[in-house]
């Protein structure tokens, strides 16, 4: 019954991409995961598996929130809360990688959203991803939308709410930035990935004093982080961002799966449709970029720099090391160190957060 579920599925995935225009129609490695993800699903309900929210952490201004999570399967049986483990639960650190990659998600699925004293419905794409912007009016602060897709699956989602008076936001790159991963290079990114266990990832120096300072200089600030790296990471950053004393803020990742386009998601484009979108959410808001040399954090930020220059506090550039460059790219030498610097905004940079912290100071941004 199984098989013949997720074969009728995938029949009617196949019929709606012919149906599709030939512009419209996604490239052929998506349209192989959608068959993959209908035989996949079909074969799990028929052993009533059960759909499980991961929710991430969201975040809005005064009159409009963004509600980010992710809808997958579950063996029956499975706690409504597997996915929404507290950041502080020491048992969950010891994890290797893979575990994260190992779920089945389940697109296009409808989610109930319950935020303030309002309800809405909002729906998952074909990844599988929650991303809803939800007009609602909630003070400043911490609070929490609780998320379900039948009664008895609810989980509770973060949703930080920027106050009106923030003149200053922070936006920091997370590979190589604060956490030391080497990223790029393909082995060394399956290796981080899959193999490391969650508590062995190690952290940039410095970097986390370095924003609790910026922190404690504007109390108001929030604090975003973008990265690359896959939505199936969230647990893995949050808690290492916990374990190492970054300040708490929302993560924005991407999905790695095909698209209608190509068969990886660009990692650059993803940077810059978050930075713009963070521009028009936050239109007042002056912004900190922090990021390192050893991809495309400089040019990104100078492109960033060049569209919005009035939204644009500093770009602080964190150096890597030869062994670094070479491990990120290919090369000894950094990627566009100084071929993207502006004398507009201020542009920084060290070879770690204590250095950072230091030319800061020497500018007069941060008391000595």
């Amino acid at each position: 019954m199984g098989l013949s579920s997720g074969l009728s599925s995938a029949r009617g995935a196949l019929r709606a991409a012919a149906s599709r225009s030939h512009t419209d129609r996604p490239h052929w490695a998506a349209r192989i995961e959608d068959v993959k993800n209908a035989v996949v699903g079909g074969a799990l309900r028929s052993l009533h598996w059960d759909l499980r929210l991961q929710p991430f952490h969201g975040f809005g201004s005064g009159a409009q929130v963004r509600v980010l999570a992710k809808v997958l399967y579950a063996s029956p049986g499975t706690p409504a809360d597997f996915h929404d483990q507290p950041v502080h639960d020491m048992r969950t650190m010891a994890v290797r990688g893979w575990r994260n990659f190992a779920g089945q998600i389940a697109p296009h699925r409808t989610v109930h959203v319950l935020l303030g004293d309002q309800q809405f419905t909002v729906r998952a794409d074909r990844s599988g991803i929650v991303d809803a912007q939800l007009e609602v009016a909630l003070p400043p602060g911490h609070h929490v939308a609780v998320l379900w897709t039948a009664p008895g699956n609810e989980v509770r989602a973060n949703i930080t709410v920027v106050p009106d008076e923030a003149e200053v936001g922070l936006v920091s790159d997370i590979d190589d930035t604060v956490m030391v991963t080497w990223l790029p290079r393909p082995l060394l990114a399956f290796w981080n990935a899959f193999v490391v266990h969650q508590s062995s990832r190690q952290v940039v120096p410095g970097m986390p004093m370095l924003y609790q300072r910026l922190a404690r200089e504007h109390p108001a600030m929030p604090v975003f982080y973008l990265s690359t790296g896959a939505w199936n990471v969230f647990p893995v950053l949050e808690r290492f961002l916990y374990r190492n004393g970054y300040p708490d803020g929302p993560l924005l990742l991407t999905d790695w799966g095909p698209t209608n386009t190509g068969f990886f998601r660009s990692g650059p484009d993803h940077k810059h449709r978050a930075l713009a979108q963070l521009a028009a959410e936050f239109p007042t808001m002056r912004w900190i970029l922090i990021g390192d040399d050893g991809q495309h954090d400089p040019s990104i930020y100078a492109e960033f720099s060049r569209r919005h220059p009035d939204q644009v506090d500093s770009v602080l550039i964190r150096q890597l090391t030869e062994p670094e460059q070479l491990l990120a790219h290919g090369s000894r030498r950094p990627r566009g160190r100084s071929a993207h610097r502006t004398g507009n905004p201020l542009h920084l940079e060290a070879p770690d957060g204590h250095g950072l912290l230091s030319e800061l100071q020497r500018t007069g941004r941060i008391p000595s």
